[in-house]
């Protein structure tokens, strides 16, 4: 096993470079091998990767041309002679590739060639142990059944199908089976209530609805048709249920009502009728996914986004950004409610392996996850910032207790990974990785920065812009601001990727509100950030929480990277309550066990800030809680939890995984005026 271990870090500063490619191993990445070959045929040098990137918002449409020809992708119309984008000085507006026509199941499932051998497409392990595999031809077998069925069901072009369902091969297998026909996939985690189903699958009204009979999750059993019992009746759209045998233990009785719209995944997949597996070759922009906003201040938005943009954002990010090669394993923690699932899947494009988990990653203990990197030979591994910490808080040092010579790659994401966890990754980890710590979202289901394998990884910086995204820090006014100011992440030029708009926004107008009415034809995102001299990002929250006290805006992530230092806190909230014509900076925080929050606890707290931010970002008052509220993807909600400090409604509290912790922070004493 190599080893491990690195000099300790904690004096190392933000900027500093923490590890960086061999030459050997810059030059025969994806990305470099992608550089030679535009500049050959464009006859341009790229002299380095900062001019790859100029150059692909300088000719964008040559350069996404080139991920299509350079990725194999089978995308008919997207050749040199065609259009390969329209109006493309307006967003919204513009229109990419609009004579080509593909599919994406088809792309999924080509990889550069019909894959129909016996190498593994997924490899499954559950909470409760038990591998499960399909390799590549039985993928295409299962896929081509599932298809046949639902079209003899009256699934086609456009149908809308829904799933309240694990991180199981089988959510895999019907998302490629639907898309084939040109149906349309959304999804959701069956840890969601009754209520947050319905806000998301009522406003959509699919025809088709797939689930398990339940799932597993911290070593219980948890039924999941009582939930699909009433959602059925509050969906009237849906016609036909088709339920997978997931886990196997004393269920609850299924309610008689639903019974003639219910079928066996298995009974689903042997009546089908005998028929190829052929594939609906679509517009470029046609319907794909439909995925959902928090909604945490309200209904969640239905964000539609179109098969071509996903699908060349994906390959791009995958071949290029994380160098995923044919035969790489590639894994990454989520659920079939966060769009990190969306984004792993879109790996078989690439030729990789998807490994897939469902159940908590601290069951029964914390290396669930990494005995499975270390069994099945991961090659990149993708987790959430909050993971990373709460296995260096736990004291966890993953590269000691296992093999994990094969990783070249850990990917972060869905909240800002602090430097404090770049060192973790490099000291306890492992010292030869490249870290990718990645943002973007829902809203472009993918990333606007993340990593890049030829250059080298700075402590608490995200490494590069993605190829072909025009970003930059604005401005109050919409001015673009040098390296080293803070702004507005916004995106300057209209790309494949943005989504078509929101199911139901018939006008466009909420659309258009979400991101573009802050700075007109711009694409505003909603971060708070600041671009560094060489070219990476630090991101210092969302800009709606950033707080302003006494008119200085100040990023909530730059107090929780001090205070989720402290080995005393577990994690932490922190939120601007209204204040005497002002606001005040509230911090809220979880305890570890054994640490009490007593008046030394709260001098090192406010001292680690001082010294570590400003004096502008002490908090006025810290307040311990026993649970913080969170989505069901993990992140903790200050909006929500602001809403409530200030004696404002929470709109849709069904967003939330743990909603009775908002209760925690309501009408608390300590921050009373009186």
């Amino acid at each position: 096993m190599k080893q491990f271990m690195q000099e300790k870090t904690e004096s190392r500063p933000v900027g500093g470079v923490l590890w960086e490619p061999t030459a050997e191993r810059a030059a025969s990445s994806q990305m470099a091998q992608f550089r030679a070959a535009m500049a050959a045929q464009h006859g341009i040098e790229f002299d380095s990767p900062a001019a790859l990137h100029a150059w692909s918002i300088a000719d964008r449409e040559a350069f996404w041309r080139g991920v299509i020809s350079d990725s194999g992708l089978l995308v008919d119309g997207a050749g040199e002679d065609a259009t390969a984008l329209e109006n493309g000085d307006a967003m919204p507006g513009a229109r990419w590739f609009p004579d080509a026509r593909l599919n994406f199941a088809e792309n999924l499932l080509h990889a550069g060639a019909p894959r129909d051998d016996d190498a593994p497409a997924i490899v499954f392990m559950g909470e409760q142990g038990g591998r499960q595999q399909y390799t590549h031809r039985e993928l295409r077998e299962d896929v081509a059944k599932l298809a046949s069925a639902l079209a003899a069901d009256g699934v086609g072009v456009g149908t809308r199908v829904a799933a309240f369902i694990p991180n199981i091969p089988q959510a895999t297998i019907a998302m490629l089976a639907v898309t084939s026909l040109g149906g349309v996939w959304s999804s959701c985690s069956p840890d969601f209530g009754v209520e947050g189903v319905s806000d998301r699958f009522g406003q959509i009204e699919p025809e088709v609805l797939f689930t398990a009979n339940g799932y597993h999750y911290a070593g219980k059993t948890h039924a999941s048709m009582p939930t699909i019992c009433a959602l059925a009746e509050r969906l009237p759209s849906v016609r036909r249920i088709v339920a997978i045998d997931h886990v196997a233990s004393d269920l609850p009785p299924v309610d008689p009502a639903i019974m003639d719209r219910l079928s066996s995944w298995q009974q689903y997949l042997d009546d089908a009728p005998a028929r190829p597996l052929t594939f609906e070759r679509l517009p470029f922009d046609h319907p794909l996914y439909i995925l959902y906003s928090s909604g945490t201040t309200g209904k969640p938005k239905c964000i539609v986004h179109g098969a071509g943009g996903t699908l060349l954002q994906h390959v791009k990010e995958h071949r290029l950004h994380a160098d995923v090669r044919p035969g790489d394993r590639v894994f990454f923690f989520t659920t079939c409610g966060w769009m990190m699932w969306n984004w792993l899947v879109s790996g078989l494009a690439s030729g990789a392996t998807l490994m897939l988990f469902d159940g908590s990653p601290f069951h029964p203990d914390g290396n669930v996850l990494w005995r499975y990197a270390e069994s099945e030979k991961f090659t990149q591994f993708g987790t959430s910032a909050k993971y990373i910490d709460a296995c260096n808080k736990a004291g966890m040092a993953p590269g000691r207790d296992h093999d994990l010579d094969s990783l070249r790659l850990v990917m972060s994401t869905g909240s800002t990974l602090s430097p404090e966890s770049f060192d973790y990754v490099y000291e306890s980890i492992k010292s030869d990785v490249c870290l990718s710590s990645m943002s973007g979202g829902t809203d472009i289901v993918s990333c606007f920065v993340l990593g890049h394998p030829e250059l080298p990884v700075r402590r608490g910086e995200l490494q590069a812009y993605g190829l072909g995204l025009d970003i930059a820090a604005f401005d109050a006014d919409g001015r673009a601001l040098p390296a080293g100011s803070t702004g507005e992440l916004v995106c300057q030029q209209a790309f494949p990727c943005m989504p078509s708009g929101f199911f139901g926004d018939d006008d466009g107008s909420r659309y258009k509100a979400a991101y573009f009415e802050r700075f007109d034809n711009v694409w505003c995102h909603g971060d708070w950030v600041t671009p560094t001299e060489t070219g990476g990002l630090v991101i210092h929250g969302r800009s709606d929480a950033t707080l302003n006290p006494g008119g200085v805006r100040i990023g909530t992530a730059e107090i929780y990277r001090q205070v989720e230092s402290l080995s005393e806190i577990a994690e932490a909230i922190v939120i601007g309550q209204r204040w005497d014509s002002d606001t005040r900076v509230v911090l809220f925080v979880r305890l570890s066990p054994g640490a009490s929050l007593d008046e030394a606890l709260e001098k090192t707290i406010r001292t680690r800030i001082r010294k570590g931010a400003s004096p502008r970002h002490v908090p006025a008052v810290i307040l311990a809680v026993d649970d913080i509220p969170r989505t069901r993807s993990g992140k903790i909600v200050e909006l929500a939890v602001a809403k409530v400090v200030n004696g404002d409604a929470v709109d849709n509290v069904g967003a939330l995984a743990n909603a009775e912790a908002l209760e925690l922070f309501r009408d608390r004493e300590e921050l009373s005026a009186s």
